[in-house]
């Protein structure tokens, strides 16, 4: 190839290199899964349930065509959790670390995906930007992993090794809110142990609120620390934190509170859910109930004994999901935040929109507005094949396919019964929700369009 063809060749973007990452990842741990080696039985898979569930591992979701507890080997067991390690951690960011260690340096290209898929909010050495996101998650799921360790073979008789085992496998799909779990009734059996549920609770709400918010906190709590112990020393003045670090913290806290408070209380007489448990069991299950959409996918009660209305909030709780740049799925609550923003000030006939003392760009507005359609739309699609497919209601395949998109895993138990046609469908939007509407959008794009002209401006009647 001469140079001039080199020269005008056109570069893999960044969120090209992401989609064609994750799809030779999903790959792979499908071709490994359908090995006799990764069943329990040494029967082998087929591969539309192998693809299902690496999809699902890779994506972080969690919704499952076999019993994960009991169909996987061992050796399957290991390869859903790498699975899920990696989709957590971001296939770019694996490699471009990979190429620190091997090569002592990463390219800039791999730099430029890796940040794509972190979301970054900072600029600098892409090389420490993944490091810290990498050590971050290691070590959060390590303090997880021991104190489940501990609460397994001291409360439940298990061997020192499997009890490590049951924790380290239960840290790193709770940190990475990817809900597979080693019990066949996923964790309906420790509904009332709070030495299982709230560790796992910390884990997912750590890595659902987004590495940039984790960054920003500690860099707080080191300045909190550095003036106590140099009290007289002057330091410039500066906002805490940004608007993305305030505004996820605050939507997020103020969507789990109203969570927790609407399923308790919609749950609180139901004989298939909370009714049976006493005060304190019905208050930490309640707490579970009202995090784990949020996306986590981990289930203490039976989801298909919910009422309709618990099942509606928790469809809405999905969609919106976590923290940008975290293991969480949905449209993310800075984009929920925006949009509110944004109708409150056309509420208000403001020319531009503004958050917490900052102004919010028309760019990001657009943004916003575009991941939130295309959410919708997705999700719409799919239920509407999947009602075409089968003979569900309503309710249960829209559970089943708001969590695809949101990448959580709740399920009213459908999910074996759906057609192969329609477990692809739903693997198709766990990969969509997983990468983002905008970045698979911008990734199958061949170029981008530059505008040099305008059209004469018009007002269409709105409403």
């Amino acid at each position: 190839m001469s140079k001039l063809a080199r020269r005008q060749a056109p570069a893999l973007r960044p969120a090209g290199l992401i989609v064609a990452g994750f799809i030779l990842v999903i790959m792979v741990g499908a071709l490994l899964l359908t090995l006799p080696m990764s069943s329990a039985d040494g029967t082998g898979t087929g591969l539309v349930t192998a693809l299902f569930t690496a999809t699902s591992a890779t994506c972080v979701t969690g919704l499952i065509v076999v019993d994960t507890a009991t169909h996987w080997s061992t050796f399957g067991e290991i390869v859903i959790l790498a699975l899920i390690q990696i989709g957590g951690l971001g296939v770019m960011s694996l490699a471009a670390l990979l190429g620190l260690l091997v090569m002592r340096r990463v390219g800039l290209r791999t730099q430029m995906a890796a940040r794509a898929e972190t979301k970054s909010v900072e600029f600098g050495d892409g090389r420490r930007v993944i490091l810290r996101v990498i050590g971050t998650s290691l070590v959060v799921e390590a303090v997880i992993a021991a104190v489940l360790t501990v609460r397994f073979a001291v409360g439940y008789g298990q061997g020192l090794v499997h009890s490590a085992y049951l924790g380290v496998f239960h840290a790193i799909s709770a940190f990475n809110n990817a809900g597979f779990a080693l019990y066949s009734d996923n964790l309906v059996g420790f509904v009332g142990d709070p030495w299982i549920i709230l560790p796992i609770s910390a884990g997912l709400v750590i890595g659902g609120i987004g590495f940039p918010v984790i960054f920003e906190l500690r860099r707080a709590f080191r300045r909190v620390r550095g003036r106590a112990a140099h009290p007289d020393r002057k330091t410039p003045a500066r906002p805490w934190f940004s608007l993305h670090v305030r505004m996820t913290l605050i939507v997020y806290g103020a969507l789990a509170v109203i969570g927790v408070v609407v399923l308790t209380a919609s749950e609180w007489r139901n004989p298939g859910t909370l009714g049976p448990l006493g005060f304190s069991d019905k208050l930490l299950a309640g707490l579970f109930s009202g995090l784990s959409p949020r996306t986590a996918g981990f289930n203490s009660i039976d989801v298909a004994a919910m009422h309709p209305s618990s099942l509606l909030v928790t469809d809405v709780l999905m969609f919106i999901g976590g923290g940008s740049a975290g293991t969480a799925g949905g449209i993310k609550v800075t984009t929920f935040a925006i949009l509110g923003y944004v109708i409150l000030s056309e509420i208000r006939g403001e020319p531009t929109v503004h958050a917490m003392r900052r102004r919010i760009s028309p760019e990001v507005q657009r943004q916003a507005v575009t991941v939130a359609l295309l959410g919708v739309g997705a999700v719409m699609l799919v239920a509407l094949a999947l009602m075409y497919l089968t003979d569900f209601r309503l309710d249960a395949i829209l559970i089943e396919t708001v969590s695809a998109f949101a990448t959580v895993g709740l399920s009213t138990g459908i999910t074996p019964s759906i057609p192969a046609a329609g477990q692809l469908l739903l693997a198709a939007l766990m990969l969509l929700g997983r990468l983002g509407p905008i970045t698979l959008a911008s990734a199958l794009a061949l170029r981008e369009r530059v505008r040099r002209f305008e059209r004469p401006e018009e007002r269409p009647i709105v409403g």
